[in-house]
């Protein structure tokens, strides 16, 4: 995932902790705040929609912060994009089912009083990311986390296959944050969020096409970056590991269901990950809104993994 930030536009989240997460056995759980919340509580953070006044390169002056997010329409893409709108911010959702897309919205817009726009659109072919923005030129915030690229070794992974996941997940990205930062730079504020591109650090051969394009993506991250602060933009990576998504369960009941006769005890099969368990989406999206804040205002052309440690760990299976 990259993300694509203005710098002096990310003001948050205030007390991610006192408002988006209850502490239960030990452990974060998620519970954002309601659409209808009462008076604030204190925060860690300042809010990004707090009346906010960012001066960009023209001395215009905005008070309102909006963000698009790919791959919005499940997992960590709506876990993102609802970290971010319980923080005041317009969110813009992109994927490519429309029904996925309206049910999102529906969630999103039923629990916090912000603006949502939804756009099903394939952001392998280009003339849909220019779309995206010629609609959404002005947005101040970019969570790139479409696509899944598919496992398998050199062999099992067909030229045919390899090419239409990169177009998605790789070059999808790049041309997205090539036309979003050059829109960005003229206003002199913005950030990108690349996301964890399902991401392993390790590479493993029968991950082969995963593996090659995380490490571009995690390059072209860090390149970018890099030198992204003197346009007063920030571009940053977030690496998940093993992410409890609706994927991820589908795949671990079919598991289950094979190994030990019943998908419901598919939980088990996650005891040899770190602390027992596989990530939530939340646990990315607090990351997504945190990254996006003044508190992380340095923070840029770096990778942040997330996966309990595994990266450095033995193996688990």
């Amino acid at each position: 995932m990259t993300i694509l930030l203005v710098e002096q536009n990310m003001k948050l989240a205030e007390a991610v902790a006192d408002e988006l997460h209850v502490m239960v056995k030990g452990r974060m759980v998620y519970a954002p705040r309601p659409r209808n919340g009462s008076a604030r509580r204190n925060r860690k953070f300042a809010a990004l929609s707090d009346g906010l006044k960012q001066e960009g390169n023209d001395g215009t002056q905005s008070s309102r912060t909006d963000g698009a997010v790919t791959g919005a329409s499940k997992g960590i893409g709506l876990a993102s994009a609802e970290c971010l709108a319980a923080e005041g911010v317009n969110v813009i959702l992109v994927s490519r089912t429309q029904a996925d897309l309206d049910v999102a919205r529906q969630r999103i817009v039923s629990r916090w009083n912000v603006n949502v726009q939804v756009h099903a659109y394939d952001l392998s072919d280009s003339r849909n990311v220019n779309k995206l923005v010629a609609e959404h030129a002005g947005i101040d915030i970019l969570v790139n986390n479409a696509g899944a690229i598919p496992a398998g070794d050199l062999q099992q992974v067909t030229e045919d296959r390899w090419r239409q996941a990169w177009d998605l997940k790789v070059f999808g990205y790049i041309n997205m944050c090539r036309r979003f930062y050059a829109e960005m730079k003229s206003r002199g504020r913005g950030c990108h969020h690349q996301r964890a591109w399902c991401g392993r650090e390790k590479m493993d051969r029968t991950y082969i096409a995963g593996s090659t394009g995380n490490a571009a993506l995690m390059a072209f991250t860090k390149a970018l970056g890099g030198s992204a602060g003197d346009d007063k933009l920030r571009v940053v990576g977030i690496n998940p590991g093993a992410i409890a998504t609706d994927r991820l369960v589908t795949i671990m009941k079919s598991r289950a269901k094979d190994r030990l006769g019943d998908e419901n005890k598919w939980e088990e099969l996650m005891r040899p990950l770190p602390m027992g368990r596989a990530g939530t989406p939340e646990e990315i999206g607090v990351m997504v809104a945190f990254l996006a804040s003044d508190i992380s205002a340095y923070t840029t052309g770096t990778i942040i993994t997330i996966d309990g440690g595994a990266a450095n760990r033995g193996p688990m299976f």
